[in-house]
């Protein structure tokens, strides 16, 4: 590794020398005589070097990449002052030699730049040095001055959104570092390029006092020491240093301007061309208006016609093909992000931690039910978002999303509804035909498989779709296999919502109430009932189908019982009380509540089976099973009796047995809502079904 290492270590020390080698060089062309033929060298090595500063100053992406900038410009300013010496020392001591007495590239610039009239030549360096000394360089220095002010007023705000980042877990330390390291190169580099400006600003100074000196110097030397005539010694020696002066300016305007590009950037991402061309070119619009008076200017008597009318053509091409280079490039760049896209969920779905995850609900399809609802997926979407919508605007908070799935272990006309995980229901579809619900009523004359309905349990007949008119004549309403799947999903998800609230989804709306119900929040929790002992009164409420979507309401009715009840179960009871009015607005139809009331003989055999502690609490619940079997028997047939009768009821019974009854009848009637006497609002209409007795 040393010896692969040696040679890179001596190239470094070879640039380290050489470059210390040409700084030296610089500085001694400040005191040594230069030949005419280095001269040139020298001036026309400042001149490659303004041009390749611009050029790197307009390709980069961003003005750190040049973070070099104010130590290059200095070198260059140096480079050119001392060549600027140099050439004076010829100029003096050489000119009455002729304009070619300084070298070859200031002859040339002499009589090209002037035309070989020394007052031209006199003008251009005036005018250059005016927009380099008061535009260009001035421009620059308030740029870089006020960038380096806002730059370092920055520096706290930004170091803390770094550390809170990092503290977040957004970023790691190498990111952090990489941020902090940028920050402060960013800030002395604005702070830099303050204090470099200065040097252009100075340079032009130089510039106007040598080119003093060099005429009013030459013409005083010509005269007195090489007996010149006026006339011709003010001709030369101005040409002369004139020359000098444009060989000089021009490379400092060069560099002036790859300032001025460089600190304008600002936070601007991309090259020079992309920022400018690419900002002035994103508006058709703009370019379509100006290409436009571009051609009323062509057309004003006295203008000439051939400029404008060509700049009105080409601004008005530009606005025509503009547009549709974008269209194109966001149809790509939306090409390539769906591509990335579906790869990242290919590998998503490949990798092995999203085997691991468990949808909340899933409903697996047979191949022939599959294809049956692929023919109309864009229905069946539109209609499960739309069960979701009711169920959160029903029961308080959104059910988690439906993952739709296809298995080839599962019956061609089968389907199964899969929560956590775990199978909930199978059941079977017959593609091409249609369900008919008849339950203990009339049957249709048609030919027909009886079945039970999936959802309810109610019988029902499978006929086929060329039925369905003869169907529906006889009074019969015949569902399609989409509606069946939706309706049987829809129970099922009834029958679970409490394992689709989890804790997260409870944070979620407790964070989404009024900062007033915050400060209850925060009352009660942790002191008095935790935020999963709140979650687990939630869940008793929806095992029940009672909505939360009233949290508000059930949090004061928790603040009140929570310091006197610790248990969970105690607490949804109280709750239920509080919420009486929303439980039998929701049962109740037209504004009517149908109740089936226990007897009294029940309700004192399940008053009398309650045992009780010291403070009264019920601790057991010790009944005989010939009784919780005689109870069964007679409620069934009383609540299958109602159930023809009555669309909707609930059955109702004291308030210390409620949860008992509820416990037994739901193994029969897992819909059947059961009440308490308490939990009959005032001012609800009732109508009574009778008595189980």
């Amino acid at each position: 590794m040393a010896v692969s290492g040696a040679p890179a270590a001596e190239r470094a020390s070879r640039r380290d020398f050489g470059f210390a080698a040409g700084i030296v060089c610089i500085l001694a062309v400040l005191f040594l005589p230069v030949p005419a033929l280095l001269l040139d060298v020298g001036l026309a090595f400042s001149v490659a070097l303004s041009v390749l500063i611009l050029m790197v100053a307009l390709w980069i992406q961003k003005p750190l990449e040049f973070s070099a900038f104010p130590t290059v410009l200095l070198i260059a300013t140096l480079l050119r002052l001392a060549l600027g010496i140099a050439t004076t020392r010829l100029i003096l001591a050489n000119g009455q030699n002729g304009v070619d007495a300084a070298g070859h590239v200031i002859q040339g610039f002499s009589q090209f730049v002037m035309s070989g009239d020394f007052v031209i030549g006199i003008v251009v360096f005036v005018i250059l040095i005016t927009v380099n000394f008061l535009v260009i360089t001035k421009g620059a220095t308030r740029i870089a001055e006020v960038g380096a002010r806002f730059t370092l007023d920055a520096i706290p705000g930004k170091q803390m959104a770094i550390d809170a980042d990092l503290n977040a877990g957004l970023i790691d330390d190498k990111e952090a570092q990489r941020r902090r390291r940028e920050l402060e190169e960013e800030s002395a580099f604005f702070g830099s390029m303050d204090g470099a400006s200065k040097f252009v600003r100075g340079e032009a100074v130089a510039s106007l006092i040598v080119i003093a000196v060099n005429v009013f110097g030459g013409i005083i030397i010509g005269t007195t020491r090489h007996g010149m005539p006026l006339g011709t010694a003010a001709d030369v020696f101005t040409k002369l240093s004139v020359g000098d002066g444009l060989v000089s300016q021009i490379p400092a305007l060069i560099v002036s301007l790859a300032a001025g590009l460089l600190v304008s950037k600002g936070g601007t991402r991309g090259t020079a061309e992309q920022a400018v061309l690419g900002q002035l070119g994103a508006y058709p619009r703009a370019l379509m208006v100006a290409a436009v008076l571009m051609g009323l200017f062509a057309l004003v008597p006295g203008l000439p016609f051939l400029p404008f009318a060509a700049l009105s053509g080409l601004l008005g091409f530009v606005a025509v093909v503009i547009p549709r280079r974008l269209a194109a490039r966001r149809a790509d760049a939306a090409a390539r992000d769906a591509a990335e896209e579906a790869h990242r969920q290919a590998a998503a779905r490949d990798s092995v931690r999203e085997s691991l995850r468990t949808p909340e609900i899933e409903l697996l399809l047979g191949r022939q039910v599959s294809a049956q609802i692929q023919a109309s997926q864009a229905e069946l979407t539109h209609r499960v978002a739309k069960m979701r919508r009711k169920f959160a605007r029903q029961y308080g908070f959104v059910v988690p999303e439906i993952r739709l799935s296809d298995s080839l272990a599962l019956p061609p006309k089968a389907y199964q509804i899969l929560i956590h995980g775990t199978v909930a229901a199978t059941q079977e579809l017959r593609p091409g035909e249609l369900l008919v619900v008849v339950g203990d009523g009339p049957r249709p004359d048609v030919p027909s498989d009886e079945v039970r309905e999936p959802a309810f349990g109610l019988a029902a007949l499978w006929v086929m779709d060329a039925y369905a008119g003869e169907v529906r004549r006889a009074g019969f309403e015949a569902i399609d296999g989409a509606s069946v799947l939706l309706t049987h999903l829809s129970e099922v998800i009834r029958n679970n919502l409490p394992q689709f609230l989890s804790y997260k989804d409870m944070r979620g709306l407790l964070d989404r109430l009024d900062p007033e119900y915050k400060r209850l929040l925060d009352e009660i929790c942790p002191s008095q009932i935790s935020h999963s002992g709140l979650q687990a009164v939630l869940k008793l409420l929806l095992l029940e189908r009672v909505s939360i979507r009233n949290l508000h309401l059930i949090l004061e009715a928790v603040a009140e019982i929570a310091p006197h009840a610790r248990r969970a179960e105690q607490i949804a009871e109280h709750v239920r009380m509080r919420i009486s009015q929303q439980i039998c607005g929701d049962l109740a139809e037209n504004g009517v509540l149908a109740v089936l009331r226990l007897g009294a003989s029940w309700d004192l055999s399940f008053h009398q089976s309650l045992k009780r502690d010291a403070k009264g609490e019920v601790v057991e619940f010790d009944i005989d099973p010939r009784l919780v079997e005689q109870f069964g028997s007679e409620a069934a047939a009383a609540i299958r009796g109602r159930m023809r009768e009555v669309h909707a009821f609930a059955l109702v019974t004291a308030p210390d047995a409620r949860p008992y009854v509820r416990m037994i009848v739901e193994r029969l009637f897992p819909t059947l809502p059961v009440l308490s006497h308490l939990e009959i609002a005032r001012g609800v209409e009732i109508k009574s079904l009778g008595t189980i007795a």
